[in-house]
């Protein structure tokens, strides 16, 4: 089975409606580049099951699908409500504490024991993302805050809590992180994304873990805090990528933020040649209609035209009703950007770089302003690290980019990247032999055709396996 080609690409998250093996590999054909793992939802058990079942799709067809595990993170929530919910009515108080017992009308459980000592009086608490709004009267600093209605509404058990204003003390990475996680790292994820990262420290810890494991996993730093705001610059340069979560940054930040919010962190991390992805409420209606809003056509076009290096679904592919048909529109709108109204070759700022990679980064742009300039049809990258994909990527190049690498985690792991498609390739004769060898193999695919031009960048030695030195413009004979 082929698959559909697009520059963009497309994470989607498995559930229930989606991890058929049937299903998962006509979405995966479809143009699903990653799977989405929801450690918020699920058992260790269910999850094992999907990446058993995403790791034979992957052998039965030339496929190289990456899996994203996706930790909870301290997601606050209330606990169990009663029977039907409690209606909270504007204007009345009610106590939030740290006893567990049953919600209603008076007193709601909360799973943060360290909530009375972390909130101030006047401090805005919103519950089921935003629908309801509290305001802190007093706390006792020890198991009760109570709290005055600004907007009511039913409220049901196990609704997540946002603390927009409030410094919480709650770790990163919960007890039940470093399970999931130790578990997705033992089971082979490629990408690791935590949840509600307030700053680089966070990251490190991560990374820290998953170097002891000697995993090859790559973190993805979730954007949903103001602290993450604040700190944009260290974590994107912390981390390995970036989801801009735009559910929960709507709800912590003033919603009409968002939009330039995702500009400005879209452009920072092309500038530092960091994958970034796009999330939350994209096809949103689509989980119960086949066709989507105009406006979340939009969406996704827009999200496209930001520079986005993939565009994510949730509930849309987990639990909906159409996966398939949801894949089908979303790489519909993607291909259709790109072939019209594409931002191709567009500015990034180069920072300045640190001495080692100063020759392999002047090598990559250098590749982009020939492609550019001779109309290349493809970009043919030799890389161990996957560093050079990742720099000839965020240019956003109007060239195809086809990564040859001896490393197999590299294959998943790039599924990622805007625009790049990968082969295995463990030869390494002389440099010529080699990028001969090489534009064979994509004719030989039909990826290019005679008379079109290949770029194509390498390090020689090639098999030192260095920092690439090395660029090389040839005509398809």
């Amino acid at each position: 089975m082929d698959k559909l080609k697009k520059r963009t690409k497309i994470v989607a998250t498995l559930g229930p409606a989606s991890s058929k093996k049937d299903v998962l590999t006509r979405m995966i054909a479809k143009g699903v580049d990653v799977c989405r793992l929801n450690f918020s939802h699920g058992s260790q058990d269910d999850h094992l099951k999907v990446i058993n079942t995403i790791n034979e799709i992957n052998q039965e067809n030339p496929f190289n699908v990456g899996i994203l595990a996706d930790l909870q993170g301290p997601k606050i929530r209330i606990g169990k409500m009663k029977e039907g919910g409690a209606i909270l009515v504007n204007g009345t108080t009610v106590e939030i504490t740290t006893h567990e017992q049953i919600g209603d009308e008076k007193k709601i459980y909360i799973t943060y024991e360290n909530f009375p000592n972390d909130v101030k009086e006047n401090e805005i608490i919103l519950l089921d993302d935003g629908k309801l709004q509290l305001r802190v009267l007093n706390t006792n600093h020890k198991d009760t805050v109570t709290c005055e209605v600004v907007h009511g509404g039913i409220l049901t058990s196990r609704k997540g809590v946002n603390l927009p204003n409030t410094k919480v003390s709650i770790p990163s990475l919960t007890e039940e992180d470093l399970d999931n996680l130790n578990f997705a790292l033992d089971h082979g994820a490629d990408w690791i994304a935590m949840s509600f990262v307030r700053s680089a420290e966070d990251i490190h810890q991560c990374k820290e873990i998953i170097k002891e494991k000697g995993s090859h996993a790559k973190v993805i730093a979730k954007i949903e805090k103001p602290e993450a705001i604040e700190n944009i610059d260290a974590i994107i340069e912390a981390t390995d990528a970036i989801m801009v979560a735009r559910g929960d940054l709507g709800v912590e930040l003033p919603m009409e933020e968002v939009p330039g919010l995702q500009k400005i962190i879209v452009q920072k991390c092309r500038n530092l040649s960091k994958p970034v992805i796009i999330a939350t409420q994209m096809l949103e209606s689509m989980i119960t209609t086949p066709r989507p809003t105009r406006a979340e056509v939009n969406d996704v076009a827009n999200s496209v035209i930001d520079g986005a290096d993939a565009v994510m679904l949730s509930g849309e592919t987990s639990v909906g009703e159409f996966p398939e048909i949801v894949i089908e529109t979303m790489a519909k709108v993607i291909t259709h950007v790109e072939a019209t109204s594409y931002p191709y070759y567009s500015e990034k700022e180069t920072l300045g770089t640190v001495n080692v990679t100063r020759i392999p980064d002047a090598i990559c742009s250098s590749s982009i302003f020939l492609a550019e300039k001779t109309n290349a049809s493809a970009i043919a990258v030799m890389t161990a690290s996957g560093y050079t994909a990742l720099e000839i990527s965020s240019y956003r190049p109007d060239a195809d980019i086809y990564v040859f690498t001896g490393n197999k985690n590299l294959l998943r792991t790039l599924s990622l990247v805007w625009g790049v498609n990968t082969f295995i390739y463990e030869k390494y004769e002389s440099t010529d032999g080699t990028i001969q060898d090489v534009n064979g193999l994509l004719k030989k695919h039909q990826l290019v055709v005679p008379g079109q031009i290949v770029i194509n960048t390498s390090s020689t030695p090639l098999h030192a396996k260095g920092r690439t030195n090395t660029i090389r413009v040839s005509e398809v004979s």
